[in-house]
């Protein structure tokens, strides 16, 4: 199956490319060779996008919800009908196996589908108030926008944003990242066929510094929707700081698992064996650090190494693979030193541990043992690597989830429901997902506390970080 992207700028209505712009070669995981050249926008490009997207912010913001909603839902449609198409070019580009592409594109369409109808919710409220006097409390659109998102769910974070941003009635300019412009480029295409007007929604490809200091610095853009390492979002936020730039952040996790004895424990590895590995270990609420009760270790051990054997790596186009390679050339290279880091100071490796001899692979991985001493247990891995160590005490098991800076995502496996609540109540976490890791939901805020960001995506609250409360009084 040959690459089918076709890659272009998406400026003011009109698709871009060519005429003396840079290009980035876009690579392909399973090789590490290029497989297409992506244009790069100029500053004057920006400029350009800028002006559309401040010109067109009055016209879309008074435009009928009906229309807008409408606009949303063709977009979907067209995800849906076009998801081979789409789902091909994901993961020939970002590694993933085909099924958790395809069901990535049908997420985003289901994303454009629930903000089309949400937007119709946004009351507002009246407050009580003397006769002939009145005060209310409205959203209004914030304005013009600029997102940025990863390459690890390159559209449907894409998805995420852009289709909160339009349903409140802002405008949006997108950078996606450069692993992975094909996918976000149809997600556009879809944008434009179902009728999005000029200058209201546009894709600009290329450096990640010109964009960012360009997009943030200007007086247009009302707000900067990031997500990304913690390092990155600081630095954005700096660059907000200047411009009084609204912001959300949805930065690096962690996520503790923490597995008690009262759990079906085949049932538990039968879950987290295959969560683990989803998309090589490259999501940011992937259950990595797991704290299991003294009384099951060994034998959570034995269970997960046994099924972490049989995750068959390969091209994530072949219907028999279950992981993929990495992203980019970076990450195997990085993975490998937070092994051979803890394997130095006394953890086990149960299950892979090595690089495979082509492309961007990595070996499913279980460590044992891990001290927290060890870089792992530290710096989120970012692949597909589990490290686990033993507890004895819910009160250790608590110390432990929340010992780290970072606090996007958590997940708890226990029949006991007192225990449930408690691990609710105490674990600091912008999500919690108890015998579940069905946190990621249209209908549901995504985001995290501490080091991991603020401000949420998704749910209503992903409509309301694109709007500014007004209150009007009236008497």
């Amino acid at each position: 199956m040959g690459y089918e992207a076709d890659l272009k700028l998406f400026i003011d209505g009109v698709w871009k490319s060519g005429e003396g712009r840079d290009a980035h070669t876009v690579i392909d995981p399973v090789t590490g060779s290029g497989i297409a050249e992506v244009p790069y926008a100029t500053a004057a490009d920006l400029e350009e996008a800028i002006a559309a997207s401040g010109r067109a912010w009055p016209e879309w913001r008074s435009t009928d919800v009906e229309k807008r909603s409408a606009i949303l839902h063709k977009t979907a449609s067209l995800l849906r009908e076009r998801v081979d198409h789409i789902g091909a070019i994901l993961t020939q580009e970002q590694g993933k196996i085909l099924a958790e592409a395809k069901l990535e594109v049908l997420g985003s369409a289901q994303l454009f589908d629930w903000y089309a109808e949400e937007v119709k919710r946004d009351y507002g409220r009246t407050l009580v108030r003397p006769a002939g006097q009145l005060s209310r409390v409205i959203r209004q659109p914030v304005g013009p926008t600029a997102t940025f998102s990863p390459w690890n769910f390159p559209i449907y974070l894409l998805a995420k944003k852009v289709a909160a941003s339009l349903a409140a009635g802002c405008t949006v300019i997108s950078r996606p990242p450069h692993e992975t412009p094909g996918c976000a480029t149809e997600l556009f295409r879809a944008l434009h066929d179902a009728g999005i007007p000029a200058g209201v929604a546009q894709l600009v490809h290329g450096d990640a510094n010109l964009i960012s200091t360009t997009l943030i610095a200007s007086p247009v853009i009302r707000k900067v929707s990031f997500t990304g390492s913690t390092n990155v979002g600081k630095h954005l936020m700096r660059l907000a700081a200047d411009s009084m730039t609204r912001i959300t952040m949805e930065l690096g996790g962690h996520a503790p698992v923490l597995i008690f004895d009262d759990c079906d424990l085949e049932k538990t590895l039968d879950m987290v064996v295959p969560q683990k590995f989803r998309n090589a270990g490259q999501v940011c609420v992937s259950p990595t650090r797991f704290y299991v009760q003294s009384g099951i270790y060994d034998a959570f051990l034995k269970g997960f190494a046994e099924r972490t054997a049989k995750v068959k790596t390969g091209n994530g186009l072949d219907a028999d693979t279950k992981m993929g390679p990495l992203a980019n050339g970076r990450r195997p290279d990085a993975v490998g030193a937070l092994i051979e880091d803890a394997r130095a100071k006394g953890a086990r490796v149960l299950a892979g541990g090595e690089k495979g001899d082509q492309g961007f692979f990595f070996q499913p991985t279980l460590l044992a043992d891990v001290p927290n001493s060890a870089d792992i247990m530290n710096d989120e891995p970012f692949g597909p690597v589990a490290v686990t160590r033993a507890f004895d005490t819910f009160d250790e098991a608590i110390e432990q989830a929340n010992r780290l800076p970072f606090g996007l995502a958590a997940f708890a496996f226990t029949e006991n429901g007192r225990r449930a609540n408690l691990i609710g109540d105490l674990v600091e976490s912008g999500m919690v997902g108890i015998n579940t890791f069905a946190i990621s939901v249209a209908d549901a805020p995504f985001g995290g506390v501490k080091d991991s960001g603020f401000g949420s995506e998704g749910g209503k609250e992903g409509l309301e970080s694109y709007q500014v409360v007004k209150a009007i009084h009236q008497a």
